[in-house]
């Protein structure tokens, strides 16, 4: 047990992540989190989804008869190591959870790679369309991966990374500049879709968009979405604009994993490392999903970190997705 969870956490130093409660998070952070009803993480319909808790039903007076016939075939307790693994690592479909090894663990991750992962290798990409409406999109049946966050958060840079050509995407240091949704067919078989940055207050008023109608209407309707890696800057503490974000996708059920971007940097006078930083987000996250973490992992466009494990768990979610 000590082994797996040194895997998951030894990247991040996160001592303190087996406890949400920890004083280790600054009451700044604290500050951040808003009081929303607790997430589900489950598997359903697509790979993931987080949904709200529902209400616990009114007690019922039990009956003798049931009550003895349940109590024969009470479950055992589940082990220590057991717990840990469905409340903080990501245990995909096809995976027991008594059977997660530490080296089943992605690094710089919560992510146990399981059966479905195959595949990961990226040999061509084209881009296709950008759309300024839903109904606009490609129609074919092609599972998509949609790329989210923060103006500036380095989403451009990941997506050339990840495909190792420069320029697929767009990069930019004026924020919001990606206006529309843009489609990319990776290996003819599946999509990263680029989509407008949130967040951003130096555009023009020409340039700005109702992000809630423009973009959230992809979210709730689209129907290819496999997943929307929700991306992070880890080199800031955690931005009260990305954890609403990610507390809105988990209320509507749209499966997510972090991807936390530029884990190689440190930016002067915020005082805090990335690791400090992704450790402050998950803890306050953590309030909110009460049975098992989100997946998440540590990138950096500029060194390739978590770039071939951020694949494999794609892939992984891609080829369930089809089945």
């Amino acid at each position: 047990m000590l082994l797996l969870r040194n895997r998951c956490l030894s990247s991040l130093q996160l001592t303190s992540l087996l406890s949400s409660s920890s004083s280790s998070s600054s009451s700044s952070s604290s500050s951040l989190s808003q009081a929303t009803s607790p997430f589900f993480f489950c598997f359903k319909n697509t790979f993931s989804h987080s949904t709200r808790q529902n209400p616990s039903p009114k007690p019922r007076k039990p009956q003798t008869q049931h009550h003895v016939a349940a109590s024969k075939t009470e479950k055992p307790a589940i082990s220590e190591t057991t717990r840990f693994v469905q409340t903080f690592l990501f245990v995909p479909p096809g995976v027991d959870p008594e059977e997660v090894t530490d080296d089943m663990v992605l690094p710089g991750s919560n992510i146990v790679l399981g059966p479905y992962a195959g595949h990961a290798q990226i040999k061509e990409v084209e881009f296709v369309k950008s759309s300024g409406r839903l109904k606009d999109c490609p129609k074919d049946d092609r599972p998509e991966f949609a790329l989210l966050g923060r103006s500036n958060v380095g989403k451009s840079s990941l997506i050339n990374s990840l495909v190792r050509k420069k320029e697929v995407a767009l990069t930019s240091k004026r924020p919001g500049k990606t206006q529309l949704i843009n489609h990319f067919l990776v290996n003819k078989s599946w999509y990263f879709v680029d989509l407008p940055g949130y967040g951003f207050a130096k555009a023009p008023d020409s340039a700005r968009m109702d992000w809630s109608a423009f973009t959230k209407g992809y979210f709730l309707n689209r129907k290819t979405l496999v997943a929307v890696l929700l991306l992070i800057d880890a080199s800031v503490p955690p931005q009260k604009i990305d954890l609403d974000c990610a507390n809105w996708l988990g209320r509507n059920n749209i499966p997510m994993t972090f991807v936390f971007t530029k884990c190689d940097k440190m930016k002067a006078g915020k005082g805090k490392r990335p690791d400090e930083n992704i450790k402050n987000f998950q803890a306050i996250m953590g309030k909110n999903y009460v049975k098992q973490h989100p997946p998440w992992i540590m990138t950096s466009s500029v060194t390739g970190l978590g770039r071939d494990e951020l694949l494999l768990h794609m892939s992984q979610l891609r080829n369930y997705w089809d089945n």
